[in-house]
């Protein structure tokens, strides 16, 4: 390889880490805006009834559930309850129960799909929820700036933190050649098409070794294939019809490995980012890549995004759907719609302290 050549790949890669660093840093700032800071306030309770759905086959289950149960403890309040999610059931039995001791935070300890059945059950409630992200995404936890690797900052946190509304979305999947109907509850990013696919499709072991990275290596086996003609109305307007490889719904918009896939999307902001994405071959794929990780701002025909607060998709043939990193089965309709501030959540204060926020003064019920 001559030197010029040489020169121009490590001139490339410095000018790709640069951009790359600059722009997580400053749309981090631009979610924190956004999502964490200006309406965040304290709680006001001086006790707490405090439940914890726990997914008890996570790696640091056992140390989480010690912090919390001591932190209580040391804060002079009644012991947590613990409910523990079964391979069977991720946590509908168990929010019910949770619920039924009417606490006044829930923490969740696991990954982003216990993170889910959590929030379904807690939407439109005056019950907070607190993060103990545990899973391999935590996708939430990263968009309201929780450091997914701190146990005791995340503890301290979910249980003393201030907190805020944010948006959830709903999602409904009907397939008409089988008969099945459902609604899910997602926080952060659905979508129908081929990153439904990977998902399905990522090596378990490699997963369980490498965490998030796994989902790279079934991506790129999935990036040869062909488009799918589907209809996509925005907000009751007339439909359009598209050859697309995957459309996103995107609640908000940051993902593993610091990556602000979607900078426009903010928690709380009402709406609905719709991405669709219509690549023709690799070098589309590469272009879209290129524009994700410069942050650039130019617009890509293959790579289209639209507001909206509800969106209905119409497939003539059954596609898969996924909801925040989990498969969801196949639709050839989905009616996707945004719930503006439904969801109380826990999240840091500016001066993170040991025990309850000063000047709480309310008494639990």
């Amino acid at each position: 390889m001559s030197d010029w050549i040489l020169y121009l790949l490590i001139a490339v890669a410095l000018a790709f880490a640069t951009s790359s660093w600059w722009g997580v840093r400053r749309l981090k700032a631009l979610h924190m805006r956004s999502a964490v800071a200006g309406e965040a306030y304290d709680s006001g309770l001086a006790q707490q009834r405090v439940a914890v759905v726990l997914n008890p086959i996570k790696a640091r289950a056992d140390e989480a559930r010690g912090m919390i149960h001591r932190a209580c403890l040391a804060a002079g309040w009644e012991e947590p309850v613990f409910f523990e999610t079964t391979a069977d059931d991720p946590g509908f039995s168990q929010m019910q129960a949770a619920l039924a001791a009417k606490p006044d935070v829930v923490l969740v300890g696991g990954g982003d799909g216990t993170v889910r059945v959590v929030a379904e059950a807690l939407a439109r409630t005056d019950v907070a929820m607190g993060l103990i992200p545990l899973g391999t995404g935590n996708l939430l936890a990263r968009n309201v700036d929780l450091d997914v690797n701190d146990l005791h900052g995340n503890v301290q946190t979910a249980l003393f933190g201030r907190q805020r509304y944010i948006d959830t979305a709903r999602m409904a999947i009907e397939n008409s050649r089988t008969g099945h109907y459902s609604e899910h509850v997602f926080l952060v990013i659905a979508g129908i098409g081929m990153d439904a696919e990977v998902l399905a499709d990522t090596n378990a072991g490699l997963k369980k070794a490498v965490g998030w990275l796994a989902y790279t290596e079934a991506g790129v086996r999935h990036l040869p294939g062909r488009r799918k003609k589907v209809s996509i109305a925005l907000d009751g307007s007339p439909e359009q019809i598209r050859n697309i490889r995957s459309v996103l719904f995107a609640n908000c918009g940051l993902v593993p490995g610091g990556i602000d896939f979607i900078p426009q999307a903010m928690i709380d902001d009402g709406m609905l980012d719709v991405v669709v994405m219509s690549p023709r071959s690799a070098l589309g794929w590469l272009l879209m890549y290129m524009k994700i990780m410069f942050k650039h701002s130019g617009k890509l025909p293959i790579m289209t995004v639209y507001r909206s607060a509800k969106v209905v998709i119409k497939c003539p043939e059954p596609m898969p759907t996924q909801l925040d990193g989990d498969t969801s089965g196949e639709a050839t309709q989905l009616t996707v719609h945004v719930e503006p501030r439904s969801l109380l959540v826990r999240v840091r204060a500016q001066e993170q302290g040991g025990g309850p926020a000063h000047g709480s003064t309310r008494v639990a019920r």
